[in-house]
């Protein structure tokens, strides 16, 4: 937890900025295929299959994910409806936009 808060600052210094750049279809496919983000208490694993692991305090929570425009969407069973959200990176950092402008920074852990 500690590395990751250092990480974060480091990341959000001026000398580390680095402008956001929110990703069309493609690009949130590139930035979150195969990969690992890990959120200030949690961890999502994104697998090329379609599944979803999201890990918080311990349990494991899999879903369903998919590109679908230029929107990252999830779905978390028992429910069957999806959520999209805009997906932005700056460096290191995958920023995560919803549809009230409600954000989620995570920092990739791979």
């Amino acid at each position: 937890m500690r590395r990751f808060a250092l990480m974060i600052a480091l990341l959000a210094s001026p000398a580390g900025a680095e402008p956001w750049v929110t990703l069309d279809g493609a690009g949130v496919r590139a930035a979150l295929e195969g990969r690992v983000i890990a959120f200030e208490t949690a961890r999502q694993d994104f697998r090329s299959s379609g599944r979803t692991l999201y890990v918080f305090g311990g349990r494991d929570s899999w879903g369903y994910w998919r590109v679908q425009g230029d929107q990252y969407c999830s779905q978390w069973p028992p429910s069957d409806l999806w959520a999209c959200y805009d997906i932005a990176v700056s460096g290191a950092m995958v920023r995560f936009v919803g549809t009230g402008n409600d954000v989620t920074d995570g920092v990739y852990a791979d």
